[in-house]
């Protein structure tokens, strides 16, 4: 009875979720007005709902399937699996403890000696058991802390698995923007090669001066480098994909395709529900409850460890009679061992712990601010891309009717060269920069996506079928 009421003793200190800095709203999240330009929608959250396949919300059937497998190829993913399995073996492993040993001995001896030379047969057969009671809840700290453990390392899958993802989706689109980039460029260099046999043909005539070819064959130049290193940039891109999805890079290959520039509508629901979504969160706040617990055990050797030990068998001379009633053996035992002097090692013990939880509580804290961080980042370059992009258009069509007139002029012998290549760099320069103000609104959203924590779903039974998270 005594031994059943201390088991509900616990030196561990009572565990409370650290509090954290919880803003009311983003403060970068923009007016009505910029949100219909944004493409943002009103979420309401329901961080209970499973994940969805946010890379969907991109419409890229190609880019569906790559991520998809993601789950089964990717060796980073592959190795927080594994992790995962590791500390799902420790729970088993720490729940264990709390139940008794049994063990089955046997044994044969044979012993002689003396002036008659006699020997002496001797068989035992022992089943024995060994039991520690929790009285002070060392061995349920212990499964605690491989509990909090095994949740950390569930989020940090799920963190591993939204890292490789969003890797995927950003560089599956830098990709695509390197293809559309290179198609402009040859679409371009066509365009210089007729600017050069016209220039060319001018010199020839003895209307031009020998300046304007060689600028002419200059511009050429420049352009069909770009174009070499638009395919290097590609093919690293695409190895990079290959790495992601568990493959050697010489044996995958993705052929040019059209770009699908679509930026999807993105729920950023509250702040408080970002501790909630981010894996990142979950896991640091786990490994503080993990840390509270190793608290309790470094604290339970300043108490008495008990041990219950039992045992029977039996014992003979010969096989025959091993197991007769009356060669049976029994024993029961309890043994109690406490520290009278150790020189301050469990103090010390317990102050590291102490200091290792308040550790991890920082840690928490710091997730926590930076996972804020990230969302007003990725917000405040939600809202500054769309407005650059307007303005990204507006100057490359402006470049383009100047690069077109100035060129008409010139044949009409109206503008010297130079005017021309300048403009001709102008609105190649800003055809250029309205592609990659395209791609930058797509990497932007997968890491607004990331940032908050990864997809979500829209529930068909709530009010106005609005997006949750």
């Amino acid at each position: 009875m005594a031994v059943a009421l201390l088991a509900g003793c616990s030196v561990t200190p009572s565990y409370k979720v650290p509090e954290t800095p919880q803003p009311a709203a983003y403060k970068e999240t923009p007016s009505d007005a910029d949100k219909a330009a944004a493409g943002w929608t009103a979420a309401a959250p329901a961080d209970t709902l499973e994940r969805g396949p946010w890379w969907q919300l991109f419409g890229d059937p190609l880019l569906n399937q790559l991520a998809d497998s993601i789950e089964v190829n990717n060796q980073n993913v592959a190795a927080a699996v594994a992790a995962y399995a590791q500390a799902r073996a420790l729970v088993a492993e720490q729940r264990a403890s709390l139940f008794p040993v049994v063990d089955l001995n046997g044994s044969a001896t044979r012993s002689g000696g003396g002036g008659n030379n006699q020997t002496a047969n001797q068989y035992r057969a022992n089943i024995g058991a060994s039991w520690e009671p929790d009285v002070w809840g060392k061995l349920r700290a212990g499964v605690g802390n491989a509990n909090a453990s095994l949740q950390a390392s569930a989020a940090d899958l799920a963190a591993a698995r939204l890292s490789a993802q969003g890797e995927l989706a950003t560089n599956y689109f830098a990709l695509r923007e390197a293809d559309a980039e290179k198609a402009l460029l040859e679409q371009t260099t066509e365009g210089y090669e007729r600017v050069l046999q016209i220039t060319q043909n001018r010199f020839d005539a003895g209307i031009a001066a020998k300046s304007d070819l060689l600028q002419a064959q200059t511009q050429l130049a420049s352009a069909r480098i770009d174009q070499i290193t638009l395919v290097r940039s590609r093919a690293n891109y695409e190895h990079a994909i290959a790495v992601l999805l568990g493959k050697a890079a010489g044996e995958f290959t993705l052929a040019p395709a059209d770009w699908n520039i679509t930026v999807p509508d993105i729920p950023t629901g509250l702040p408080s529900t970002l501790l909630q979504r981010r894996p990142d969160i979950a896991a640091a706040e786990r490994r503080v409850a993990a840390a509270n617990e190793n608290i309790g055990i470094a604290r339970s050797a300043y108490y008495p460890s008990l041990n219950l030990t039992g045992s029977f068998g039996y014992g003979a001379a010969s096989t025959g009679g091993l197991f007769n009633a009356s060669n049976n053996l029994w024993s029961l035992g309890l043994t109690a061992a406490q520290t009278l002097f150790d020189a301050g090692a469990t103090k010390a013990r317990v102050s590291g712990a102490e200091a290792a939880r308040d550790q991890a509580i920082a840690s928490y804290r710091q997730t926590v601010l930076t996972a804020f961080a990230d969302v007003e980042n990725q917000l405040v370059a939600t809202r500054a891309l769309v407005q650059q992009q307007d303005l990204r258009k507006t100057a490359s069509e402006a470049a383009d009717q100047v690069e077109a007139q100035l060129l008409n002029r010139y044949r009409a012998g109206q503008v010297s060269y130079s005017d021309v290549v300048t403009a001709q760099q102008t609105a190649l320069s800003a055809r250029r920069a309205l592609v990659q103000a395209q791609v930058n609104r797509q990497t932007t959203a997968i890491a607004l996506i990331q940032s908050l924590g990864g997809g979500w779903h829209v529930a068909s039974d709530q009010a106005g079928g609005t997006a949750t998270n």
